[in-house]
This record gives structure tokens, C-alpha cells and sequence, in this order.
């Protein structure tokens, strides 16, 4: 589950394997460009990190991030 501060929208994903974790940067990625709203990201072999906040609203949590976080979740099975 996404966890909410007023600063972010913060989430961890494992995957089996670092290809797994790729496959789902790569389907984030797409989607944040068509929405026009990029993500802050670590990933490290099969962990995926994501902070959302919106930059242009004074690094806070905003309805663009829900909305994104929304789509993320679609990537996940049982999600």
C-alpha cells in the first residue's frame, strides 16, 4: 500500500528477479510520460522504489500523484 505524508506518496515493490522489476519501471515510465508527471525512483536488482509528489506544487502530495499511484497499482497483480 501507498504510504501518505504531506511531502509524498511512498511505495516499495519486490519481484522475483531484476528483469520482473525492470519490466514494470518500463511500464511506469510510459505511463508517467503520457501523464505528463515522472516519479522519484530507486531500484536495486528486484526492489522498485517510488516517492510521488508534485514538484510545481511545492514538493507536495497532489491529485496528479494519486492519480499516477492509481495507474502504478494496475501494474500489480492482487494489487
Amino acid at each position: 500500500m501507498w504510504q501518505e505524508t504531506e511531502r509524498h506518496l511512498y511505495r516499495a515493490f519486490t519481484f522475483p528477479d531484476f528483469r520482473e522489476a525492470f519490466a514494470f519501471m518500463t511500464k511506469v515510465a510510459l505511463a508517467a510520460e503520457k501523464m505528463d508527471h515522472h516519479p522519484t525512483w530507486t531500484n536495486t536488482w528486484n526492489k522498485v522504489e517510488i516517492w510521488l509528489s508534485t514538484h510545481s506544487a511545492g514538493n507536495t502530495v497532489t491529485e496528479k500523484d494519486r492519480a499516477l499511484a492509481r495507474v502504478i497499482d494496475q501494474f500489480i497483480p492482487n494489487s
